[in-house]
């Protein structure tokens, strides 16, 4: 519901929830790649925002993702206070819970930040 004070936008990210689809393709394994250029959180120290591309790839099982719901479900982070490893390992968490895939990778490609350049990698393969 929106609030007065709480635009439309605002109100789809905070009861965003990444959405399965069932995969239109199952006989066959194939790569997705999703990028997400405008990524942002902020310093748990400092409280300065944070800004990184995201890059999430995976083989598909049963399931794809709604591309809406992993924008909305991305952009609930812009207003918390978390470290970059901590982000990258629950958003990969997140997915891999919700989608079930084969296999999952991401990368998180952080803005240099006190001339410090950050990128983190996190993989998630199905047990056999």
């Amino acid at each position: 519901m929106v609030t007065e004070t709480q635009r439309y936008g605002e109100a789809q990210i905070a009861a965003a929830e990444l959405e399965p689809i069932p995969n239109p393709a199952p006989q066959r394994a194939y790569t997705v790649e999703l990028s997400y250029p405008e990524f942002t959180c902020k310093c748990p120290r400092s409280g300065y925002p944070d800004f990184a591309t995201i890059t999430l790839t995976y083989v598909p099982d049963g399931y794809i993702c709604e591309l809406k719901s992993w924008k909305l479900y991305l952009n609930r982070f812009r207003d918390e206070y978390v470290f970059h490893e901590a982000v990258t390992n629950r958003i990969l968490d997140d997915f891999v819970r919700v989608m079930q895939p084969a296999r999952a990778e991401i990368v998180t490609d952080w803005n240099v930040r006190g001339n410090v350049k950050t990128v983190i990698r996190a993989e998630y393969q199905q047990p056999e």
